[in-house]
């Protein structure tokens, strides 16, 4: 990592629901190799129970770093003091940062990429917009909070920063907990979608073994929207395979039962003959755009990709895997693949599908990961692995594991990838004291 420092502003504070939260603005480089460079704005929102940790004790109380999932999504938004990170505050101060490029740190979109130019503009651009640059940015981030070593929580994308972390700067860190998000060190695109569709399989399989009714429904929909124009409320017409992209919804505890509600009741009976509702409509396009989190699909292969192009690896793969046809019976959901024909479909990522192609085919990504320092690795560590995770298979995580010296596996199938959503306190507390356990082996 280059040389530079991060200015750093704090904008404002507010107590609320037992939290002070404060805002924190800093100036990074958006090329880290060229510190003295172009720079982004970084935001981050610092969280701490004032009753703990008043402000004449606020300077001694640890830092923890919080990465949120992705790529391409800003920090939660705390509303009410629950979940980890209730119990987070019994020991830290917590940064909940918007990685480059999310919620208020620079924001990237069809609106504003094109503000850098063209396609070739843009793609160069946002090759600074990996695991790498993230894990740059906190370092510096660290650095201008005046804090050691601190402890970072990472869930599903955020686990594969914290993994980059671990290789690149694993001077910067106290300890690390991960949750979902042992993703591949080594490896293609390509490998992690072969599992992926089969994980996606047998999550379908599960979902249709609930909920029989619904192989009818879900092709009941599928051969009306082949017949029927319906639209979204963002004014494109729904496909059957964008309707298979709800899906992202059986990677949940919970949220797989919402595709149960979503499909029990779609029709309503107008004078034109049976139509989807508009609250079905509604539902269905709040989950299918991409409007909120756009680098999500412009990035997400990308995050695989190391010395390769990642080459619409998940579309690839697809036709392997006729059962996930448009015309299959039962009708399958898919999870997070993207494909290019999304860039056809969703109007906020048309704009944008030239750069996505010309994504799809860099070939000489940098490497994320280093294996051999992994490989002696002296940081605590403690992981969260899912056994039906369908977004990071259990198979890839726990390779993962093993390349990791002395990282601590807490197996469980009691939760799905969102285990930290659902019982967060609980996760928190296994990884932290697995980690506090192997700091005092």
């Amino acid at each position: 990592m280059g040389s530079a420092t991060a200015a750093h502003r704090m904008i404002s504070t507010v107590d609320r629901a037992g939290m002070r939260l404060t805002d924190h603005q800093f100036d990074v480089p958006l090329n880290h190799g060229t510190p003295q460079g172009e720079s982004l704005r970084i935001f981050a929102r610092e969280a701490v129970d004032p009753g703990r940790f008043p402000d004449t004790a606020l300077e001694d109380a640890p830092w923890l770093l919080y990465l949120q999932g992705g790529p391409g999504m800003a920090a939660n938004r705390p509303l009410e003091l629950s979940g980890w990170l209730k119990e987070a505050l019994k020991h830290f101060r917590v940064l909940l940062l918007d990685q480059r490029g999310t919620g208020r740190s620079s924001p990237v979109n069809r609106q504003t990429l094109p503000t850098r130019g063209g396609v070739e503009e843009q793609v160069q651009f946002l090759r600074h917009f990996r695991a790498d640059s993230i894990v740059a940015d906190a370092e510096l981030i660290r650095t201008a909070l005046g804090s050691g070593p601190w402890s970072i929580l990472g869930q599903s994308f955020g686990g594969f920063c914290a993994l980059t972390y671990l290789s690149a700067a694993p001077h910067g860190l106290r300890e690390t907990m991960i949750t979902g998000g042992l993703g591949p060190v080594a490896g293609t695109a390509a490998d992690v979608y072969r599992e992926t569709y089969a994980a996606v399989q047998a999550r379908n399989e599960e979902f249709y073994g609930w909920y029989p009714q619904d192989v009818a429904a879900a092709l009941r929909i599928a051969a009306h929207v082949e017949r029927v124009p319906e639209y979204l409320p963002t004014g494109e017409r729904l496909s059957v395979r964008r309707f298979q992209m709800l899906g992202m919804l059986l990677g949940g505890n919970a949220r797989v039962h919402e595709l149960h509600f979503l499909l029990e009741d779609p029709f309503v009976d107008t004078a034109a003959g049976p139509r989807l509702s508009d609250g079905f409509l509604h539902q269905a396009g709040s989950i299918l755009s991409f409007a909120a989190n756009p680098l999500y699909a412009l990035m997400h292969e990308s995050i695989y990709a190391q010395g390769a192009s990642s080459g619409w690896a998940a579309w690839h793969e697809s036709h392997h895997w006729p059962q996930f046809g448009p015309d299959a019976d039962p009708l399958l959901f898919t999870g997070e693949m993207i494909h290019p024909w999304l860039f056809t479909e969703d109007p906020a990522l048309v704009p944008l599908a030239g750069t996505a192609r010309a994504l799809a085919d860099i070939d000489d990504w940098p490497a994320l990961y280093d294996l051999d320092q992994l490989g002696r690795n002296e940081v605590p560590a403690a992981a969260a692995v899912y056994a039906d995770d369908i977004f990071v298979p259990h198979s890839t995580s726990m390779q993962t594991a093993a390349a990791v010296q002395g990282l601590r596996v807490w197996e469980t199938s009691e939760y799905h990838h969102d285990g930290l959503r659902q019982d967060g306190e609980r996760v928190f507390r296994q990884l932290l004291e697995r980690c506090r356990a192997s700091r005092h082996r």
